[in-house]
């Protein structure tokens, strides 16, 4: 018998077939149809080369072959079960808190369901969720695990990208039918402009496009990302805001996009003494999967 080419799922049906003594009983039991039964039990003799079952008017009668399979089988099953339990007990005495820092939009829109579903998978996990645009020190331990936008220099602490966050020039359908829309880069500066108050990230774009603008030309200018965000969906004017914010509200049209803004890379950012904490491995790794399908 090939090892590497046994179908370990055609035990099941075995087992099934040797305890309760015929294919429908089987069937039954697992819930599943007589044909499929049998057809996994004759698949499994042919891998083992052996006849597990005499086929009676009374129904199956295992072999010593059947028999000494069943022996296995069933050793089998009981370790596996043992692993299954231990790793649910593991996961159910997980317990403590674990300090998570994120950016306000990241930590007010993109964490909150993820967070909800760490609960039911995790529950004597507490978080401790820093909701601020400076970037937490690790190193200090003013938080224990962080999303940010860019990726740390210290070589203590390990940094993972878990995707990018995409850019677009967007504005409130009401703004929009009071100035119009703007059909190409260059129209933005007939608008209403929402801008930074001492971060320069957007007129730096603004010069990379060739369109210098100065400081005092936005109408508005905060550092503020969620009163950034408040201020586009109140119609204030034209704000450059992430793709993520713009789906919470169908009311925010996304604006030229031949505009090409460089997305963020968002990096998972913990300290290598991350081996020595299994709650904060376990939220971790949970983050780890569950963030990147959003972004």
């Amino acid at each position: 018998m090939n090892t590497d080419k046994f179908n370990w799922n055609l035990i099941p049906s075995f087992l099934a077939a040797h305890e309760h003594g015929s294919l429908l009983a089987a069937a039954r039991a697992l819930g599943t149809s007589q044909p499929t039964v049998g057809r996994h039990v004759a698949e499994l003799e042919t891998q083992l080369g052996s006849v597990l079952f005499e086929r009676t008017g009374r129904g199956l009668a295992p072999t010593p072959a059947g028999h000494r399979l069943a022996e296995a089988a069933r050793a089998m099953e009981t370790g596996a079960l043992a692993l299954l339990r231990s790793v649910n007990h593991a996961k159910a005495t997980l317990e403590g808190s674990v300090r998570l820092s994120a950016s306000q939009p990241v930590a007010c829109v993109l964490l909150p369901p993820v967070l909800a579903r760490m609960r039911e998978a995790l529950p004597g996990i507490a978080v401790e969720l820093v909701a601020s645009n400076a970037v937490s020190n690790l190193l200090r331990r003013e938080a224990d695990i962080a999303l940010r936008m860019v990726r740390p220099e210290q070589s203590s602490l390990i940094a993972r990208r878990i995707g990018a966050v995409g850019l677009s020039a967007c504005a409130h359908r009401d703004y929009l039918r009071r100035r119009g829309t703007p059909r190409a880069p260059a129209d933005l500066l007939q608008h209403e402009l929402i801008g930074n108050d001492r971060v320069p990230d957007i007129e730096r774009g603004f010069s990379a496009m060739g369109l210098p603008i100065a400081h005092e030309r936005f109408e508005l200018r905060t550092d503020d990302l969620m009163a950034y965000w408040g201020a586009v969906r109140a119609g204030l004017g034209i704000g450059f805001v992430s793709n993520y914010l713009i789906r919470e509200d169908p009311a925010v049209q996304t604006l030229l996009p031949q505009l090409r803004i460089p997305p963020l890379p968002i990096w998972l950012t913990v300290h290598r003494e991350i081996r020595s904490s299994a709650s904060i491995r376990a939220v971790y790794d949970f983050l780890a999967r569950e963030l990147p399908p959003l972004l």
